[in-house]
């Protein structure tokens, strides 16, 4: 098992509150890690049909009927909602922290009575797949950002040394045929998956309700429903504009971004890291991958993203801005590896609105040479995190 970032955060707060919720994609690690932290736990997956029938035919009997002084893990916990209320009586009664680990590919927290029932008891942590740094220890990192965006993060392709181009195609079926037909509001999976494709196809740009439905030919209503589905199931985020309007009008719209780069390419029918020097989207890929990793670095340690992006009415723009406290922090990506001065001027007009200090500002290049410039930090592709976690 690759060595994970969050354990430490996990452990922690394992021996504060009776419940974990380990929530993240399908196949990004939760269960192994899970098993790792809560050796002595009982285990049970209500991917099995027996067991989830158990679960919601019988709950009290159901979680009874595993007695471990330790606790128990309980897989895709969002499969039997049921249990919940049942699992805030028993820890209540219990009084034993780190007794519950729950674990889901769907964020069942959205669901305003799960989060009522278990306020003050639980404590949520996200799971992405694998990010650069957890790469980077392990000695997995792509040797360039091409290889890297290609090869994706998922565990099991660094694990068991899968190809992409073999492992993602499997991972979307599965997506489809295991989450979304269970979901009552998506009835034709091909139509589905074609909106997935046209998800790929708009990285990094704003989201359009009306311009994707008409692609897809489905209702705008529809397309906001699917969008929340990929949403849920931590196939994408929407990056939101940030509020500081310095007296200008500003973009409302969100954008959207993969939390993997390789299941993009493979939505996007790549099949080589070559192919992304001459694809037309290959600056908001890479734009993406920086912008995943930066999500990774908040979630990592138990922490909510705080990122935005800034573009005002007449196309001025930052790609992504860090907040912390009062303090704003603005980031511009750039795939090209060589250092052009036109690289920094979203970031200057920003600092000039916001009397913001340029040394403040960062640029995320496609090359690997850190630089200091009186314009801002000059970061690699591969070495700017350790910088983005004393931002957080």
């Amino acid at each position: 098992m690759i060595p994970r970032t969050l354990s430490t955060k996990i452990i922690e707060l394992s021996q504060k509150l009776p419940v974990i919720a380990l929530l993240g994609p399908r196949q990004s690690g939760k269960t192994t890690l899970a098993k790792a932290i809560f050796p002595n736990h009982t285990y049970v997956s209500l991917e099995d049909f027996d067991i989830l029938r158990s679960a919601l035919n019988e709950p009290r009997v159901f979680l009874n009927s595993f007695p471990n002084e330790h606790g128990i893990i309980i897989d895709e916990a969002q499969n039997a909602p049921e249990l919940f209320s049942y699992i805030q009586r028993i820890v209540d009664e219990k009084k034993v922290y780190g007794y519950f680990i729950l674990t889901g590919s769907q964020n069942f927290l959205l669901n305003e009575m799960i989060t009522q029932t278990l306020a003050g008891r639980i404590a949520l942590f996200t799971l992405l797949p694998l990010s650069q740094s957890e790469l980077q220890l392990s000695n997995y990192l792509a040797s360039d950002s091409n290889g890297a965006m290609f090869l994706g993060s998922y565990p099991r392709i660094f694990d068991e040394n899968i190809s992409p181009i073999d492992w993602y195609p499997a991972y979307i079926r599965t997506y489809l045929e295991r989450d979304v037909r269970l979901m009552k509001n998506v009835g034709d999976l091909s139509t589905f998956q074609h909106f997935l494709k046209l998800c790929a196809a708009r990285i990094g740009q704003l989201v359009n309700l009306t311009s994707l439905s008409n692609d897809c030919g489905i209702t705008a209503n529809t397309a906001k429903a699917w969008l929340s589905i990929l949403e849920a199931s931590y196939i994408v985020f929407q990056l939101q504009p940030h509020h500081a309007n310095f007296s200008k009008r500003l973009i409302k719209s969100s954008k959207i971004y993969f939390y993997d780069t390789g299941l993009a390419c493979a939505l996007l029918d790549i099949d080589s890291p070559e192919q992304l020097d001459r694809h037309y989207l290959k600056g908001g890929l890479f734009e993406c991958y920086i912008i995943s990793e930066i999500m990774k670095t908040y979630y990592n340690v138990g922490r909510m993203p705080r990122c935005y992006f800034w573009r005002d009415k007449t196309g001025n723009e930052v790609d992504c801005i860090l907040e912390k406290g009062i303090a704003l922090t603005p980031i511009e990506i750039k795939a090209g590896q060589t250092i052009n001065s036109d690289f920094f001027k979203g970031l200057l007009y920003w600092d000039s609105l916001a009397n913001a200090d340029p040394r403040n500002n960062i640029l995320i290049y496609g090359g690997t040479r850190p630089q200091e410039k009186p314009t801002g930090h000059i970061l690699g592709w591969n070495n700017f995190t350790d910088h983005i976690k004393t931002l957080i």
